[in-house]
Formats: structure tokens, sequence, C-alpha cells
């Protein structure tokens, strides 16, 4: 099959290489001309992703993946054609379409009869049908289910683990019409491998979801459940610390009874997704109460982490954090991912500045120009601090203790990942750790 990936990000990427791999002709195509140059040359644009680098280099050589940055070329010698373009929230939480738009527009001009194209980027419902059918219609004067086809499949992976993921995870699909989910079932069949699931009904595989609605609901639905998830956990960790309880312990124990999943409280939600996507299923649900509340919820955790250091600071008559230098450990989102996309670190930075505080921000994947091209201003372990607040869950941190850290007075630890006896002597706080 000739098959088209629009954008070659840290999922785009991936998703090029897998349907290369499976002996495919692939074209990438992307905005950006450094990207589409790496790629050419068999270098990944971002490492970290398990077994990107060699798979890579593999389809390159061979032939099988190529790059540009002309996609209205690569659809036109395309049956097949996968979007991946970010869709991304303004700062009223609504959705900003403008680069999936571009790329659509490119996508339409370039449209051939007989084509299939696949929306992989997570979307608010009926966008697929509503907003993006008429525009390739518009464009390019072919009608849909006749004579292109139209479903939306959406991308399920985590960065980092994408390709075993792509095998984990079943492929939801769901076309506009019922020839276009037929194709789109094919396709992926043809592209991608499944891991055997005997915990699933219907096993692991594609599973057509009926409607492009149903698909988008589906992710939409999963990955909002995580966040409200998160935000009734942070609700009883604050909650434990009012009144003197470990809240990890209570989640331990309730999680031992089947029907209890509760997550882990924390200093932010981060990432490209959970803080995303409930605004998007938000948009088309304005009676989405519990989905808004948690998300206010979530929102507020940088500044509740930081009141905790400052309340341990004010102490014995201690002046607080007004004046304060105090040590951020972790500008990524998540542990060992090299990602800030809407990273706690920035809203944690602010309520340090808003009290007064000095914030210094350290990362063991970021250099010192990478944390001041961001507006940070960056720590160097041993240099002397008031304060510590780990705000990411890296491997290194298990292992820190506060010799590492002259004149620390207090730490708040938002991941759980710090060892307290190593910090003899210092206020040692988590979040729900009832101290």
């Amino acid at each position: 099959m000739k098959i088209c990936v629009v954008a070659l990000g840290k999922i785009g990427l991936p998703l090029a290489v897998q349907f290369a791999g499976k002996g495919h002709d692939v074209v990438g195509a992307d905005v950006n001309a450094a990207t589409v140059d790496l790629v050419g040359k068999g270098v990944e644009p971002f490492p970290g992703e398990a077994e990107l680098e060699t798979r890579l280099r593999g389809v390159i050589d061979s032939g099988a993946l190529t790059a540009t940055v002309d996609t209205t070329a690569a659809v036109a010698a395309s049956d097949y054609v996968v979007v991946v373009v970010p869709v991304v929230v303004d700062a009223e939480a609504r959705p900003d379409f403008r680069a999936m738009d571009a790329a659509t527009e490119a996508i339409a001009a370039g449209l051939r009869p007989g084509t299939l194209v696949s929306y992989e980027t997570t979307l608010p419902v009926h966008t697929t049908r509503s907003r993006f059918l008429p525009r390739l219609e518009a464009a390019s004067g072919l009608v849909c289910g006749t004579d292109f086809f139209l479903c939306h499949s959406p991308e399920r992976v985590l960065t980092g683990r994408v390709f075993a993921d792509l095998r984990r995870y079943p492929k939801l699909v769901g076309g506009v019409d019922e020839e276009s989910a037929k194709r789109a079932v094919a396709f992926y069949e043809a592209v991608l491998d499944f891991d055997p699931r005997p915990d699933l009904a219907r096993g692991n595989g594609v599973w057509d979801m009926g409607s492009a609605e149903a698909a988008e609901l589906a992710k939409l639905a999963e990955t909002t459940y995580r966040d409200v998830n998160i935000g009734l956990a942070n609700q009883f960790a604050r909650f434990a610390d009012s009144t003197g309880i470990d809240i990890a312990a209570v989640i331990e124990a309730a999680n031992s009874q089947p029907y209890s999943h509760i997550h882990r409280p924390g200093i932010a939600v981060g990432g490209h997704c959970i803080p995303v996507y409930p605004r998007f299923y938000a948009f088309n649900d304005p009676d989405a109460t519990i989905v808004k509340a948690a998300r206010t919820t979530n929102a507020g955790m940088p500044g509740y982490a930081v009141g905790l250091l400052d309340g341990l600071l004010s102490r014995d008559g201690g002046a607080g954090l007004a004046g304060a230098r105090v040590a951020v450990l972790g500008m990524a989102y998540r542990g060992g991912v090299k990602e800030t996309a809407f990273s706690g670190v920035f809203p944690v930075v602010e309520a340090l500045r808003a009290a007064g505080a000095e914030a210094l921000v350290s990362d063991p994947l970021y250099g010192d120009h990478e944390v001041t091209a961001l507006g940070l201003t960056p720590y160097h372990q041993g240099d002397p601090v008031d304060a510590v607040i780990v705000q990411t869950d890296h491997a290194e941190y298990r292992t820190i203790s506060a010799r590492e850290f002259p004149g620390v007075r207090a730490i708040v630890d938002g991941r759980r990942v710090t060892d307290p006896e190593r910090w003899a002597g210092v206020a040692w706080r988590t979040i729900g750790g009832g101290r």
C-alpha cells in the first residue's frame, strides 16, 4: 500500500515507521523542514522513543520510508492518508484547529479518488464529520463515501513506548459511513500487529466503533476518566492532609477491593493528553460539571503544593517563602520523558515567585540553556537553598538526600519518590501525607 502520514511528531513518526516496517511504501509529510531533513537521514528528531532509532534507520535505508515538506504531493501519491497534526486548546480552553485546518486544506488539494483519510489526532465529538469532511469535499471537489473515504481512529499510545502500545491496545476506528469503516478496518489490520489479550471479551485487534463520533468519544472518555480520577484522588489527599491521615495507605486499602481503582494524587497533571482532552469533551457538553470540577481541582494542585511548602517554612515563627531560595526538581511533565507540555513546573514556579521566593529549576534531562529558554532559572545541585519541591517523578530523585542541598530546611515531595530517611532533620511532606 502507498501511505502518507501527515505530521512526523512523537506519534506520527513511530506510526510511519511501523507502517513501513510492515512492507508498505510510506511517505511522511511535515511542515518542519528540519524534522524532514533528520528523518530523511535516518536520525530520530526527538530521542527517547523505545525502538525508534533502530527501526527508523532500517526503513530509511531500505527506502520504505521517505519524508517531504510537500503534503499535497505526498497525498496525491498515496492511497491512504493518516493525519496526526496536533490540536491544542487556547487560553479560554477552546480547541485550536488552525494547524489541523491548514493540514486538511493541503490534504484536500492532493486528494485522489479511492483514498482513505484517517484522522488519528484526538478530537472533540462531531469534528471529523462536521468540520473536516466538508472541508475535504469543498477543497477537493470529491464526494465522501463515493470518491474518497473518511474515518476517525484515535491514537491510544504513550510517548516512550509507542510501538509496545500499538500492539497492546485495540485499534479503534469509526467511519463516517459503512464503506469508510470497512476500508479503515482493512487498512489497520494490514499495518498493525496485536498482542494476545485474553482479558478482552472481543479480543485484541481492530474494533469498528460504528461511527466516527463513537471513536472520538471513546478516546475522550478514557482520558477524561483519568483526569476525573486523579481529581478525586487529589481531593482525598487534601482532606487527608487536614485530618492527619496518610492517603497512600487509604488508597492501597480501597483498591484492594476489585471495584475501586483510585489513582495517585500529585502536584500536577501534565502532558499533551490529560490536561487537554477533558476540555475537548466539555467543549461539546455544557453539563459536564464533574469533568470541569476535576480539571479545576487538578489545575490548583501546584499552588496547593507551594502552600504546603510555605507552611513548613513558616513553622516556629519562620518567614515562609518570602525571600527563600527554592529548588524545583523536574521540568518534564512525567518521569523519564523529555517533554514539558502542560508541565507543572510552570505553575509551581509562578506560585513560588508570587509568594516572594526565588525559584530555581533542575532536571536531569535538560541543560541550562534549555531551562533558560523556557523562562526559568537553572539550579545546580550542591548550591545552597532553603527548600526543595519535587515536581517530576524522575528515577534519579529516589536516592537524593539533604546532603546535596546545603541549607535545606524543608521539602515537599509532590510525587512521593524521595526517601524520608535521607532527609533527616528536614521538614519533609508529601501531598496527602497527613503530617
